[in-house]
């Protein structure tokens, strides 16, 4: 079984062993098989081409997959049905849930407005 990494908006600190197994005490820790960790690293690494993003992604995916109840290699196949940018839409609200609240991350959304009201603005 393949532990999933802690991820988050938080700076890494240096902690010892003491005080890492008293912080984390109560929190249960993920684990998953490492075939399904390997195929979820794997889809974002195709994604992304870029190996430690593909793992802090994952790693957001498999948290929130395990906290909501759901099996990490459906959303994988959810994923890969997305068009275009859907899946940018789909990780934003992934992370997000790992996130303190103070620092959500948003997405770019540029409507497209008609031609007919922008030559109706003046300048």
């Amino acid at each position: 079984m393949a532990e999933v990494t802690t991820t988050g908006n938080l700076p890494q600190e240096q902690i010892d062993d003491t005080s890492a197994f008293f912080n984390n005490y109560f929190k249960t820790p993920v684990t998953v098989s490492q075939f399904t960790n390997d195929a979820v690293v794997g889809f974002f690494e195709d994604y992304t081409k870029n190996k430690d993003t593909a793992k802090v992604l994952a790693a957001a995916v498999l948290r929130t997959a395990d906290a909501q109840g759901l099996d990490p290699m459906q959303l994988v196949e959810e994923f890969n049905q997305l068009q275009g940018q859907e899946l940018n839409a789909y990780l934003t609200l992934i992370l997000n849930l790992n996130r303190v609240g103070t620092s959500l991350l948003g997405i770019s959304n540029n409507p497209q407005q008609s031609q007919y009201i922008t030559r109706a603005i003046l300048p």
